[in-house]
């Protein structure tokens, strides 16, 4: 057995106790048992629980899948940003689709969400970006997301202008930067258990609103 094997085998899951979980108590909408679970992850002492798996689909139908953070979550949908220029901004430009994927270990817990992708206004990306860190500002003005960088040198120099000039100018607009909403059409809660008996509950959206529904683990 090499050295990965013996440390993949040797891996323990939810190696904690697991909070509970009564479908049956969940509210009707989504969004307010999200907003409970990831407080409570939070409280739990999960490392980066903002961080999440954004799914795409690239022109040749290959889905592509990267971590970003959480910048909202309310009722108009999931929050995320980047450049529009991107590789997920433009993919997100074709087929404006999307899933997204919690982890929280710490509670055995995963939330996965799919929708329909929105882009917020010039002004909300104004607003989202101008509400982080003057290093969130300074990545942004460095710009060039995916593209081919030819030398880690030319990234350093690229980067100590641009946190200079996020330091000089902390208005600086960011031209491609992009606020993007997932507006949910599923979102599915899944509460890990120790005897495997895991619960999964699906909210759909419908016509009339949401309904929600068990799935085997």
């Amino acid at each position: 057995m090499t050295d990965f094997h013996h440390a993949l085998r040797s891996l323990k899951v939810w190696d904690t106790e697991l909070p509970g979980f009564d479908p049956a108590g969940a509210p009707p909408e989504p969004l307010p048992l999200f907003h409970d679970w990831f407080t409570a992850a939070v409280a739990a002492g999960q490392t980066e629980p903002h961080t999440l798996s954004l799914a795409t689909v690239d022109e040749d139908g290959r889905p592509d899948v990267r971590t970003v953070m959480l910048h909202d979550a309310d009722a108009r949908g999931w929050h995320f940003a980047s450049h529009a220029t991107s590789a997920k901004g433009r993919q997100l430009a074709a087929r404006p689709e999307a899933a997204l994927g919690f982890y929280w270990p710490v509670q055995g817990r995963q939330v996965r969400i799919r929708g329909h992708v929105a882009v917020g206004t010039p002004e909300e990306a104004y607003e989202d970006l101008h509400a982080r860190s003057t290093g969130a500002l300074a990545a942004a003005l460095v710009g060039r997301q995916s593209e081919l960088l030819d030398s880690p040198e030319t990234l350093a120099e690229a980067s100590a202008e641009a946190w200079r000039r996020a330091g000089e100018e902390p208005d600086a607009q960011a031209p491609t930067w992009t606020l993007y909403v997932v507006e949910p059409a599923e979102v599915e809660f899944f509460q890990g258990d120790g005897q495997r008996r895991h619960l999964r509950l699906r909210y759909r959206r419908t016509a009339d609103g949401w309904t929600r529904e068990l799935l085997w683990p």
